[in-house]
Formats: structure tokens, sequence, C-alpha cells
């Protein structure tokens, strides 16, 4: 499955890309998505990204959710989101 993934703000300076593409198993979850795109990049997008919100095709991901479960086109995209204050 091919999944588009943009980041955003301190996220994107981290990963030294604001948009980048991923291919993941059938039935990968978001958790483990994380993880994918931790590896092999710096200590400091790893920190941030444990802190970000991620947005799957339009809503809040939960960690034990599966990547595209509702999907039958194959591809999937992900919004990047650090925390931010402000109301």
């Amino acid at each position: 499955m091919k999944v588009h993934v943009r980041y955003y703000a301190a996220v994107a300076d981290a990963a030294g890309t604001r948009e980048e593409e991923y291919d993941v198993a059938t039935g990968t979850t978001v958790a483990q998505f994380r993880e994918q795109m931790g590896a092999g990049k710096l200590a400091e997008f790893a920190r941030i990204l444990g802190v970000c919100a991620l947005i799957v095709d339009g809503g809040r991901a939960e960690e034990s959710g599966v990547l595209g479960e509702d999907r039958t086109d194959g591809s999937i995209s992900v919004e990047v989101l650090p925390p931010f204050a402000g109301g």
C-alpha cells in the first residue's frame, strides 16, 4: 500500500522535507507506521514524531487502528501535526 505523508511545522523541519511516500504492508497499525517513519531518521525527528497527531484520510488516527482498513484503492494520506498552543 502507498502512503503519502505531509509533515507540518517543527516535524517538517526535523524531517528535512514536507512530504514523503512510504510503502506499507496491509494490516499495518498506526503505531507500527509511526515506528516505520522514525526508522533511520535523526533522534530529534523521532522525538517530535512521538508527540504528533496523525491524521489518516482526514480523521484522527488511534495508535491501534489499521492504516487503510476502509480503503479499497490502496492509497492513504497521512498528515503529521505537531502539538500547538492557542485557542
